[in-house]
């Protein structure tokens, strides 16, 4: 009997040994993760209830009295942040909201403008990352993130077809109060953030009339210009070999506006604020920088670009990953003040040739 008991103990003792060699290491760094998840969980969930659902309808304003009428309801001219909800959901200027036009909406007013963000009000996987634009074409809206949480939504105009603000990861790299176009002295640009140096892409303020129609810049309400011009971060250093490196506020665009809608764009198909974009970089820092034909480069600034075998295989890439199609054209990038100097360079030769000066024969 006594044997049989120490032969149990002994296997009990095996059978000890055998869990406990068995059973997973201690691993504190994974356990610091799950407990890190939970609570971006939690801060999600909270910040995703920030605001009450709204729902949306689409009108047709038949006749300038229901335009009138809309107009009122929306406190144009009285309340200008109720008249910026209108303007916001249709990503236009009211100027722009005309007889005949379609227009977003909502069932009741909320002042805070992220109430109404295709983006979600927490995005994770920016948490490490102290200021970040995200900016999709197909929405013409952008979303401004601190460590991940939504602080502004904006509506926005992207560039025209022959000149698209291109997908891909940029960085703010210089701002101005009120800057000149270098290549149209006639556009005075408020508040502008540059974030392509050869490209000249740029947000600043200007007219807004609710579609892409812009040089492939960003354009935005002058409110909202003036907001994100004193929130970015702007700045270059220099490497050891003179290469520029960027250390301002990253800027995300996510994708390509449908060019092939005549007028609107997907924004009137939302019914709610509970519809957003969902798929967004799991690693916003690790997109790949914009691929931007060569064509868009202005003819001076082409001869000093850097990596330049970039800027002439773009097109063909672009068109490989599908981004554009077989039947998208490039507008090239003009110096419209070079035009306007060449042809009052020619008026004036032809009007010399059409009027000669008649020589002065002094007197014998």
């Amino acid at each position: 009997m006594i044997a049989l008991l120490a032969f149990g103990v002994l296997l009990i003792g095996c059978s000890e040994r055998q869990s406990e060699s068995k059973s997973p290491p201690f691993d504190s760094a994974a356990i610091e993760r799950a407990q890190q998840n939970a609570t971006l969980f939690v801060r999600q969930k909270q910040l995703s209830m920030r605001f009450q659902p709204i729902t949306y309808r689409v009108i047709v304003l038949r006749s300038r009295r229901q335009r009138d009428s809309l107009l009122r309801a929306f406190g144009v001219g009285r309340s200008r942040d109720s008249a910026k909800v209108l303007a916001t959901l249709n990503r236009k200027e009211i100027r722009f909201i005309r007889v005949g036009d379609s227009v977003v909406v909502p069932d009741r007013i909320e002042t805070d403008m992220r109430a109404y963000a295709v983006f979600p009000q927490f995005y994770p996987h920016a948490v490490d990352i102290s200021k970040l634009i995200l900016l999709s074409n197909k929405y013409q809206a952008y979303a401004c993130y601190e460590h991940g949480e939504l602080v502004r939504f904006a509506a926005c105009n992207t560039g025209s077809k022959g000149k698209p603000t291109l997908p891909g990861k940029y960085y703010c790299n210089w701002k101005q109060r009120e800057r000149v176009s270098s290549l149209n002295d006639e556009w005075v640009l408020p508040f502008t953030i540059n974030f392509h140096q050869y490209a000249g892409c740029a947000f600043h303020a200007f007219e807004m009339p609710g579609r892409p129609v812009s040089h492939a810049c960003v354009r935005q309400f002058l409110d909202d210009a003036e907001w994100l011009y004193r929130w970015v971060r702007t700045g270059n250093v220099r490497d050891s070999i003179g290469r520029f490196l960027p250390v301002g506020t990253p800027v995300i665009i996510l994708d390509m506006f449908d060019y092939r809608r005549p007028r609107y764009g997907p924004w009137m198909d939302l019914r709610s604020n509970r519809e957003l974009i969902t798929d967004l970089p799991l690693d916003p820092l690790a997109v790949e920088e914009p691929w931007i034909p060569i064509s868009q480069i202005p003819h001076k600034l082409r001869r000093g670009l850097p990596n330049k075998r970039r800027y002439l295989v773009a097109r063909d890439t672009l068109l490989a990953r599908g981004i554009i199609d077989s039947t998208f054209r490039f507008r090239e990038s003009v110096d419209y003040n070079e035009l306007r100097r060449l042809r009052k360079a020619a008026q004036q030769s032809s009007q010399t040739r059409t009027n000669p000066i008649t020589p002065v024969v002094p007197k014998p």
